[in-house]
C-alpha cells in the first residue's frame, strides 16, 4: 500500500461504492437483478460516495474527479427513477453534498 498513489486508493474505493450502489438500485445484470433492489442500502452507499467524491475532488484534479462525479450523478438519478416515493429536490441521497440532480 505504501507505493500506491492516493488517487488510486480513492478511485478504487469510489468504484466499489458505485458498483454496490448500482446493484442496490437494481442495475445489476441478469434475470435476478430486481431481487437485489434495496433502496435503503443504495441511499447509504450513494451518500457515502457523495462524501468521498466531494471531499476528495479538489485533490484528485478534474481528470479523475469528473468521471466520479458523472458516475455519482447517474446513480443519484437511477435512485430517483427506482423510487416509488420521490425525495424533494436536494433531499435525495448525497444531494446535500452535491446539490439537486433534478
Amino acid at each position: 500500500m505504501a507505493e500506491v498513489p492516493a488517487v488510486e486508493v480513492i478511485t478504487t474505493a469510489a468504484i466499489h461504492l458505485m458498483s454496490a450502489a448500482a446493484v442496490k438500485c437494481g442495475l445489476a445484470e441478469g434475470p435476478d437483478a430486481a431481487e437485489h433492489l434495496d433502496l435503503d442500502e443504495a441511499r447509504r452507499l450513494i451518500s457515502a460516495l457523495a462524501g468521498l467524491v466531494t471531499a476528495s475532488a479538489p485533490d484528485l484534479g478534474s481528470q479523475h474527479a469528473a468521471p466520479l462525479r458523472d458516475g455519482l450523478k447517474s446513480l443519484q438519478l437511477a435512485f430517483r427513477e427506482a423510487s416509488v416515493i420521490q425525495d424533494p429536490p436536494g433531499q435525495g441521497p448525497g444531494e446535500k453534498l452535491t446539490g439537486s440532480v433534478v
